[in-house]
């Protein structure tokens, strides 16, 4: 291989002491020491909380300390790491690191300058839960994840149900590693550090906003088969109790898995939200136009009120009996190729399609290690690795960030030396709080969730954002007003067709006006719009450019130019097969979102990057992250493979309860699930616990069923309190609109930030005509700087003109403008079509 030249990695000389221990805190710091960082881990002399492979890659590029917090040595070695730093991270409960003497607010009065970062598993202020022993489970327990996992699962009455995948733990990591970078960035221009806190718990809410939202009156149109016949069922009293073969029958045909030629299954997501991916499909297949002869038909403007539409056979809204007919056909046709083929096709041909694939294979996956999303590391303890690769870079630097050192233990000695030997600054911080980003503009080009969900993220911090799309849309208004509901607050929208001659005049003066740009678009797709990098330099030189897609790596791979969705990736990646545990049963994860919602907090964090770098430097950065690269994250307790690594045999499956007897969902006498999450050290503790004592004293194999079988004898409240009561991990499995409705406030001018773990408001205003309510944007928590309240959702184009005259257009330009259609002012008379 030729070697190839790139600029300085961008956090190169930031320095970091990292106190975390389990996923979050250290994922943190993995990421920042990937970007540049020098990181000094440390650990308690009984080595890591948590005795897992994956440390190796939580912890690669790092120094290992073993320091003991608990002796006054300990304490003040711990304090002279920290005099060093610039970054602070841990995710202890809250005031557990202020109990052994490492107080955050009292070392931020001596150093202003200094920033910390505290990942607690519930908010501090938090009175219920702040004190629970908060493990993984039990905040994915508590916050409603194992009981809206899926559809299929809620039909099939698999209610709740487990899954090993760190979602929590994945959220948190991306909302607090690009708050960090953000608040560095911002001490750039003010010499001000933070103090800053994450929740898991409000982080991982944060994540679910798409499946958290309540529309009152919601149209039927905006609701799948699945929930459709969910609520049929719930009104009716009927149980839920559908085959996974008749749950299957409920989705689209361009939304389903179909058996090849080899046997594998390919998953198909050309959703018929898009304009022409499912139309494009069934040209692909040879099916369009002889369905074209049996009726099918194209609504023009699917913008109308339903009752409007010419067709009551269109792509857009298929009776069942079409449905059914689609399907079979499509199914004949897929047994022509194998998958491995239809994947070459339909990527070729521009539609989101894929293999589904077991996780083992896509770590050894051609695309993975060629595009970089999966990388070796030579490991001391393992040897060489397979981990995941970087999860956000700079266009400019990322081939530095292929090669990560493994990590390394040292003396405290080494430690301190090696934090000292990079250069300190001495700051004069301001005396007046303010917003991150008060006074950056940024342009919003994307579609769907991910891209628009990054700038969402980012305006809480003061950023001013501007969103375009085009005067005809391109997606239906499930994918734009639904999902905008979420993504399109403090945002002001403009309508441009950016291929006319005036609108593409606008466009540029617009990118002449921004400090960042972000679009979620492949390579080929952004050089075709001219954002590529000459393109964008002739534009505006100084623009930061943010780009995120679907298969993207640092490295261009055979499939980087592939079209892809949430659930593509999903399939892709593994964690589809995973969910379901068998090729004949793969099922969605959480729904709608997963990956996306982490990709936008990864924009956000490679927009935060670029800034920092051209605060400190003066370079302008290419941003970049994929959803594929995300996939790591998610997985990572078990995404890494080396000579002699156990099965990947990790907890799987619609069927799965936890790993084994200790960390399992249990049912009660109340018909309520209880999470109990127990380590082998917490046996003696189970002497306590009136109905366990004897637990100690049952042989290992006869647990889950002692277990059970006492649960049962109580409720999900009692067994709770009991465990509580002897700090065992437990939580009582709630729903999301159960956490909806026990944490909702009226929304006003206040972002949510006093109001514990959760958090939402109800817009009864809400310009869109409905009652909404929505999840609050708060998941950091900061001590210096602002985090704005966000309105609701304008409607798409509401902006157009205001935005026009401040690019000093004439109100009979603008009118010139909006009759030659190369603007608009909306898509539809409703807000949200009826």
């Amino acid at each position: 291989m030729i070697a190839t030249q790139c600029a300085p990695l961008p956090l190169f000389g930031v320095k970091v002491v990292d106190l975390g221990q389990y996923i979050a805190g250290p994922a943190v710091a993995m990421i920042l020491a990937d970007l540049g960082a020098t990181v000094v881990h440390v650990d308690p002399p009984s080595g890591p909380l948590w005795d897992s492979p994956a440390n190796a890659t939580l912890n690669r590029n790092k120094l290992i300390v073993s320091i003991d917090l608990k002796t006054d040595t300990g304490l003040l070695q711990a304090q002279t790491l920290i005099s060093e730093a610039d970054i602070v991270i841990e995710n202890f409960r809250p005031g557990v690191l202020r109990r052994l003497g490492v107080d955050f607010a009292a070392l931020r009065e001596v150093r202003p300058d200094l920033i910390t970062v505290s990942i607690p598993g519930f908010a501090s202020n938090d009175e219920l839960r702040r004190e629970w022993r908060a493990f993984e489970a039990v905040i994915e327990a508590s916050s409603g994840v194992f009981a809206d996992m899926g559809l299929s699962r809620v039909l099939m009455g698999l209610n709740p149900s487990f899954s090993p995948l760190p979602l929590a733990s994945a959220y948190g990591t991306m909302l607090a590693v690009s708050a960090v970078v953000l608040a560095l960035q911002a001490r750039e221009r003010t010499g001000s550090g933070d103090q800053i806190e994450v929740p898991l718990a409000s982080a991982v809410m944060e994540g679910l906003a798409y499946n958290s939202i309540a529309i009152n009156n919601l149209p039927l149109r905006y609701k799948s088969a699945r929930e459709r016949e969910i609520e049929r069922r719930s009104e009716a009293g009927l149980p839920m109790d559908l085959s996974y073969g008749s749950s299957q029958q409920l989705l689209s045909p361009f939304s389903r898995n179909y058996k090849c030629k080899d046997g594998r299954w390919f998953y198909l997501f050309c959703s018929t939200s898009h304009k022409r991916h499912a139309r494009r499909c069934l040209q692909v297949l040879g099916l369009y136009n002889n369905l074209v002869a049996e009726g099918l038909a194209d609504e023009e403007d699917i913008y109308l009120p339903i009752r409007d539409w010419q067709s009551s056979v269109s792509l857009a809204s298929l009776p069942n009996a079409w449905v059914n007919k689609i399907a079979d056909r499509m199914t004949t046709i897929f047994m022509t190729r194998t998958a491995k083929e239809w994947e070459r096709i339909f990527g070729k041909a521009g539609i989101p399609g894929a293999p589904q694939r077991w996780l083992q294979e896509w770590i050894s996956d051609d695309h993975a290690e060629c595009g970089g999303l999966m990388i070796e590391v030579d490991d001391p303890v393992y040897g060489p690795m397979t981990q995941p690769g970087p999860v956000v870079w700079l266009q400019e630097s990322g081939e530095a960030m292929l090669n990560p050192a493994g990590r390394k233990w040292v003396s405290f000695d080494q430690a301190v030396a090696a934090l000292s030997a990079l250069p300190s600054r001495s700051w004069r911080p301001a005396k007046s709080s303010a917003g991150w980003l008060d006074g950056v503009r940024i342009l919003d080009l994307c579609n769907v969730i991910a891209g628009p969900h990054s700038a969402f993220y980012l305006a809480r911090f003061g950023a001013e954002i501007i969103k375009i799309d085009p005067v005809t849309p391109l997606y239906d208004p499930l994918c734009t007003v639904i999902y905008g509901l979420t993504h399109m607050r403090g945002k002001r929208s403009a309508l441009i067709d950016i291929a006319s001659s005036g609108g593409r005049e606008i466009f540029a003066k617009l990118v002449k006006s921004v400090d960042v740009v972000i679009w979620n678009a492949t390579d080929r797709q952004v050089k075709r719009m001219g954002l590529n990098l000459d393109g964008l330099k002739s534009l505006n030189a100084d623009a930061i450019f943010c780009q995120l897609d679907s298969f993207g790596g640092v490295r261009h791979g055979p499939r980087s130019d592939y079209l892809g969705y949430e659930n593509t990736i999903q399939a892709t990646t593994g964690i589809m097969l995973r969910s379901g545990g068998d090729p004949e049963t793969t099922e969605e994860y959480a729904h709608v979102g997963t990956l996306d919602v982490m990709g936008g907090f990864a924009a956000a964090l490679g927009v935060a990057v670029a800034l920092y770098q051209k605060a400190k430097t003066g370079r302008t950065g290419r941003a970049r992250t994929s959803l594929s690269a995300l996939s790591g994250l998610l997985q990572i307790p078990f995404c890494y493979d080396y000579a002699g690594r156990a099965p990947f045999d990790e907890p799987s499956g619609l069927n799965a309860k936890g790993y084994g007897a200790l960390i399992r969902l249990y049912e009660t006498a109340s018909d309520r699930s209880l999470l109990l999450n127990a380590l082998e050290s917490d046996l003696p503790r189970f002497a306590g616990v009136e109905g366990l004592r004897d637990l100690a004293n049952v042989p290992k194999e006869e647990r889950s069923a002692f277990l059970e079988a006492a649960f049962r004898r109580g409720s999900a409240e009692e067994w709770f309190r009991r465990l509580s009561a002897v700090d065992i991990g437990a939580a009582i499995c709630e729903s999301v609109a159960a956490t909806r409705s026990a944490n909702s406030r009226p929304g006003d001018d206040v972002p949510g930030l006093r109001q514990g773990s959760y958090s939402f408001s109800t817009f009864r205003n809400h310009p869109s005509g409905h009652i909404v309510t929505q999840v609050d944007p708060c998941a950091i928590r900061t001590t210096h700087g602002t985090i704005c309240t966000l309105p609701p959702a304008e409607k798409y184009g509401a902006s157009t003109r205001e935005i026009l005259r401040q690019l000093r257009y004439a109100e009979a330009d603008i009118d010139a403008l909006l009759s030659m259609g190369a603007i608009g002012e909306s898509w539809s008379k409703e807000y949200l079509p009826s």
